[in-house]
């Protein structure tokens, strides 16, 4: 079957004053529909790089870029910024303070013209509705709302285009614990629902655990290691990868009972 989105040898060469970096080197991965593919690795390690790249944000200095099967060019369309969305870490920042929630959601609706003019705003407020929000939230500011509020608008927006493929830039890592369980599990919520496949950049390995089906170990550019989640948690095969795992925090018996509280009320409310 043919891969959602394939990357093929792809390396990014930034100039620096006189200095040539290389950000990225030689990557190649695949990811399938409806999985979710976990990017991790620390400060510096090619993670945004490699999601700019899929955006289309920046162009490759060499290899290639797929989705369904066909070249994505450096210059997307509208049909490609379309199918790929992307969920940014600070949703404060990725929303325009002067626009109301409901007009932030609706201009998406309007770009890609999507559904009838005169039924936008009605699926405006079943967006809101699908990512647990009230619809009367529309006519409130960005700032109105919480955190975790703000990033269930971020998911709603990207779910607005129709999107195939969204790009989740550490999206949790401005939360609190609780909220951050609560957003994961909305995330998966929407996967299983919609279909969606996810890319999820992050330096915590803790949140992968609860989230992604497979992990790709970056480091200084480079792809050291790819598997599913459970093998990296398991048996990691590089050096590098065990350091990671190895520095992430011991959950502690109180915190593991909260998490399956939050979990149990979710699916019960879901």
């Amino acid at each position: 079957m043919t891969p959602l989105l394939s990357i093929a040898s792809v390396s990014k060469e930034f100039s620096v004053g006189r200095r040539k970096v290389l950000a990225l080197s030689e990557v190649s991965f695949d990811v399938a529909q409806g999985e979710c593919l976990a990017i991790v690795g620390e400060s510096g390690s090619g993670k945004s790089t490699i999601a700019n790249l899929i955006l289309g944000l920046y162009a490759p200095s060499g290899g290639s870029l797929s989705f369904k099967g066909e070249a994505l060019p450096a210059k997307r369309s509208l049909r490609h910024r379309r199918a790929i969305q992307l969920v940014q870490q600070n949703p404060l920042s990725s929303l325009n303070p002067r626009r109301s929630i409901g007009a932030s959601l609706r201009l998406a609706l309007d770009v890609h013209a999507i559904g009838e003019r005169s039924e936008r705003n009605r699926r405006v407020g079943e967006l809101l509705e699908e990512v647990g929000l009230p619809a009367g939230f529309a006519s409130r500011s960005p700032a109105a709302l919480s955190g975790g509020q703000r990033q269930r608008v971020a998911i709603a927006r990207a779910l607005a285009c129709q999107s195939e493929l969204v790009v989740l830039d550490e999206p949790t890592s401005a939360l609190d614990v609780l909220v951050q369980a609560r957003v994961l599990h909305l995330l998966e919520a929407l996967r299983r629902k919609r279909g969606l496949t996810y890319i999820f950049i992050t330096h915590d390995l803790s949140v992968v655990r609860n989230i992604a089906d497979r992990v790709a170990v970056f480091e200084k550019g480079r792809l050291m290691e790819i598997a599913g989640t459970q093998a990296i948690f398991a048996n990691p095969q590089h050096p590098y990868t065990r350091r990671l795992i190895g520095a992430v925090p011991v959950v502690g018996r109180d915190e593991l009972a909260l998490r399956d509280r939050i979990l149990e009320q979710e699916n019960g409310n879901a």
